[in-house]
């Protein structure tokens, strides 16, 4: 008598209680995700009230930064040995806690302490969506999925800046903390009593691989710090910088021998065997630069140039999210039916699009010449996150997803820290040469310089008291300045241009993830 084959593993049955617990993780990895970004337009009134120095302050951030990346790979551990539910209330609940101590902190020193705990508390929510995302939900409706947690992935540190400054002009910045409490506790209780997705293995705990834990967290903590202060100070040039990179290096391979040797590795890198896994987090890499680079350049534009407030940078950007949300369902019935891959050529290839229509910027660029370029990056984000997050983690068997969704993670915030630390250094390059050859250019031999100082000192002889040679002298040295500044993040967009070019190059890299097979009855 033949042998019966035995049947698949049935496909997961979407309830409304499920529905609900991914609803109050996702609120929960969205409050991580934006504050990253919410201080980031807001830091010159934490810096007032708390009366810190401009080295200090960039510590609210820096700290929250190098924290978060050292919990993210760690949570593939953790929830097994935690479970899904245990996990995440801890870190809800702990976010929560460490909101309202920053937002009654009296001093800096406080302040970087309790945003420390927050992103590494914080960082605990991220890859547990993700990982849900492509395990507790059937495979034809993974796709779908996806995309609403891409565009909470990708939405949050894009709209912080908009979040950030009207909290902060309509109150105080205190509140972009408090703002966390009530989702926080409301996260907290229902992710208790809905979350049932697993079950914990406490005896992992037992097992903790504590030389692989210490040197995880050396290796990526002193790296994130190099990347994050290495462009104001003058990278290798700077002593602690320099012994910053050393350890992070001697750390890494400590690391990375525990992780291929211990019995049991806090951070199993094995994920990287699989092809679509490695490309995937190659792209997710790239997406983090484009993701966080650009986050970064528009604010510094608009604040630099342009002169305009929190309130008026949040507004102006916000038009990349808008589109985001208007993008989301449309890429995620796309991804259902057409070739993940021919899906992330387009949303690499806008990417580089949307830097191209940058390069032509001028001193006088404001929210209608921004409109487009923001737009496409929008519709660029979504078209790109969805298929990256399938190649990478919906190919993976279930039993893999949640320590693969860590390092997922992880390549995207490497990513953003490398590219921010990249486009810092060119942009201050950049400014540098070309200040240098417009004062070249800008001297008594040009009659149009001449021209220019001579109707700027007119404009000043109307004004009584006033040195109008001295003053057109400086109105004429800031004109160039502004200028050599405009040249300098024309030439990053361009660079930055290449590189999603040269990206979309790299995804026939990646095989074809095979097509979801078509549910049975019931389900």
């Amino acid at each position: 008598m033949p042998t019966e084959q035995a049947a698949p593993p049935p496909e997961p049955v979407v309830t409304p209680r499920l529905i609900a617990a991914f609803v109050a993780l996702s609120v929960g990895m969205f409050m991580a995700i934006l504050d990253i970004q919410i201080v980031a337009s807001s830091l010159s009134e934490i810096q007032a009230g708390l009366s810190a120095s401009s080295s200090e302050i960039a510590w609210v951030q820096t700290a929250y930064l190098v924290a978060e990346i050292v919990m993210i790979p760690l949570t593939g551990y953790l929830g097994r040995a935690l479970s899904t539910r245990y996990l995440f209330a801890i870190a809800a609940g702990g976010f929560t806690v460490m909101s309202i101590l920053c937002a009654t902190a009296t001093s800096i020193s406080q302040m970087i302490v309790w945003r420390a705990a927050q992103g590494f508390i914080g960082g605990a929510m991220i890859p547990v969506v993700f990982s849900a995302a492509f395990t507790v939900f059937p495979r034809r409706q993974q796709a779908m999925v996806a995309s609403i947690v891409g565009l909470i992935a990708t939405l949050a540190p894009t709209i912080g800046p908009t979040i950030g400054g009207i909290l902060t002009n309509a109150f105080s910045w205190h509140w972009l903390f408090l703002i966390n409490v009530a989702p926080g506790l409301a996260v907290t209780i229902a992710v208790l009593a809905l979350v049932d997705f697993d079950k914990p293995d406490f005896s992992l705990l037992r097992r903790l691989d504590w030389p692989g834990l210490i040197t995880l967290a050396i290796f990526l903590g002193t790296l994130e710090y190099v990347l994050e202060e290495g462009a104001g100070n003058d990278w290798f040039q700077d002593s602690t910088i320099l012994i910053a990179a050393i350890v992070s290096a001697i750390a890494g391979i400590g690391f990375f021998y525990r992780a291929l040797t211990a019995a049991e590795p806090v951070v199993d890198i094995r994920a990287f065997r699989d092809r679509n896994f490695s490309t995937g987090s190659l792209f997710s890499f790239a997406l983090g630069l484009g993701l966080y680079g650009l986050v970064f350049l528009y604010p510094v534009f608009l604040a630099r140039v342009r002169g305009y407030d929190s309130l008026q940078i949040g507004n102006t950007m916000f038009v990349t999210g808008i589109f985001m949300m208007i993008t989301a369902p449309i890429a995620g019935t796309l991804a259902q039916r057409i070739d993940p891959r021919l899906m992330m050529a387009f949303g690499m290839g806008l990417f580089a699009v949307s830097c191209l229509e940058l390069v032509p910027i001028t001193k006088d660029w404001a929210f209608g010449e921004l409109f487009l370029p923001q737009a496409l990056r929008g519709i660029a984000l979504m078209t790109s996150m969805l298929p990256v997050s399938i190649l990478a983690l919906g190919t993976l068997p279930p039993d893999r997803v949640k320590n693969a969704s860590g390092l997922f993670n992880l390549m995207r915030n490497l990513g953003g820290a490398f590219g921010l630390a990249g486009i810092t250094t060119f942009l201050n390059k950049r400014d540098d040469l070309h200040l240098e050859r417009l004062r070249e250019a800008v001297t008594w031999s040009r009659q149009t310089a001449v021209e220019e100082l001579s109707n700027i000192t007119a404009g000043f002889n109307a004004t009584p008291g006033l040195d109008s040679s001295q003053a057109a002298l400086k109105t004429l040295s800031n004109i160039v300045q502004q200028q050599a500044l405009v040249m300098a993040f024309s030439d990053v967009f361009l660079i930055l241009a290449v590189v999603f070019f040269a990206v979309v190059l790299l995804i026939p890299l990646a095989r074809r993830p095979e097509r979801p097979a078509a549910a049975g009855g019931g389900h």
